[in-house]
């Protein structure tokens, strides 16, 4: 019992750098002697010390002979920093409890072996199911080369997101707007498609106290989104997907060239090139089209609905195009949990 609660309190930790740590995995560790906490840390964002080095120099000389738990196995090669193996063993740590295995080749096992060979008893296993969970977008990047797909609608109960004369603000109230931009600041990446764009004007920025702007990134097949659009403001690293580069190097975003896909940009493309750019996780909000052509490629891992209690009967929907033809083709999606937000709802939704 002792080994899951201080599992779960490394989970808290690692929650804490969501949305700031890619390219690296979202990691807390605990570092207990003598059935006290006497050290804790989280990876922060990329490049600043890992959880275990920050734990271990919490509890100082108290690391000897103690026990540290660890999210994800502990990493035993140089990047932006060194080796938290080297450090775990310099400390006299006598055990350590990992949630899980680093799939990253540089890693998957070698930490464990090199802590075992240096003396450490390791364990590794502990609430793996949700460190799983914590970490998707970077196990996805690293096992599929691709980041974790979060499709986000504001809807009325008819599904629409906008009259027919194309109004939609507001389909849905504050509360709702405020944790819509919550999950912005949570993802490393918003996405939309050049329909979008052109009919909202959109910034795609994080407007809640404390947060930060996720990447901005605009689907625009054919580059025909204007340079005045606000998506484009100087300094905020935009990125355009398109089939075709400008004829002019003036661009205000970096313009990317991919093939073209069945409705567009070829989406595997694009996401592969993501993740090369350290991006593990996408929020996707729209419109309707782009919606449909991560259903279609079965790349959509969670549905974020925001329903409105309001009845349009008419107007663009979320997803976009022709109706299936049976319910067998339907798009099935299990039920994550329902919240309240104000007058609205949000659904969460899993693949």
């Amino acid at each position: 019992m002792n080994d899951l609660a201080r599992m779960a309190r490394c989970l808290e930790l690692g929650r804490l750098g969501e949305g700031r740590t890619a390219p690296n995995p979202m990691v807390g560790a605990v570092v207990v002697r003598d059935g006290e906490v006497v050290g804790e840390g989280w990876h922060e964002r990329a490049g600043a010390p890992h959880a275990e080095i920050v734990a271990l120099d919490a509890a100082r000389d108290r690391a000897r002979g103690a026990t540290l738990y660890v999210n994800l196995e502990p990493c035993c090669h140089w990047g932006r920093t060194p080796p938290c193996v080297d450090a775990i063993l310099r400390a006299g740590v006598a055990r350590v409890v990992a949630g899980m295995v680093d799939p990253n080749p540089l890693v998957n096992g070698r930490g464990i072996a090199a802590l075992e060979a240096g003396g450490v008893t390791v364990e590794v296993g502990v609430l793996e199911e949700a460190c799983r969970a914590l970490n998707a977008g970077f196990l996805l990047a690293i096992t599929a080369g691709r980041p974790r797909i979060v499709l986000k609608a504001a809807t009325t109960l008819d599904g629409r997101i906008a009259t027919e004369s194309g109004e939609s603000r507001w389909i849905t109230g504050e509360e709702a707007r405020r944790h819509g931009h919550r999950m912005r600041d949570l993802h490393d990446a918003v996405l939309v498609g050049s329909g979008t764009v052109l009919a909202d004007d959109p910034r795609l920025d994080c407007r809640i106290p404390g947060g930060r702007d996720p990447v901005p990134v605009v689907l625009d097949t054919h580059l025909g989104v204007p340079a005045t659009a606000r998506v484009f403001q100087r300094g905020r690293g935009t990125l355009v997907y398109a089939t075709r580069l400008p004829a002019a190097s003036d661009h205000p975003a970096t313009v990317v060239r991919v093939p073209e896909g069945p409705s567009g940009v070829d989406l595997g493309s694009v996401l592969h090139d993501l993740v090369e750019r350290g991006v593990h996780t996408v929020l996707v909000e729209g419109g309707g089209r782009v919606h449909r052509s991560f259903l279609e490629a079965r790349l959509a891992d969670r549905v974020l609905l925001y329903l409105a209690p309001k009845i349009l009967a008419g107007g663009p929907s979320w997803v976009a195009g022709p109706g299936v033809d049976d319910l067998a083709s339907a798009w099935g999606l299990k039920v994550a949990g329902v919240e309240r937000l104000g007058s609205d709802l949000l659904i969460d939704l899993e693949r």
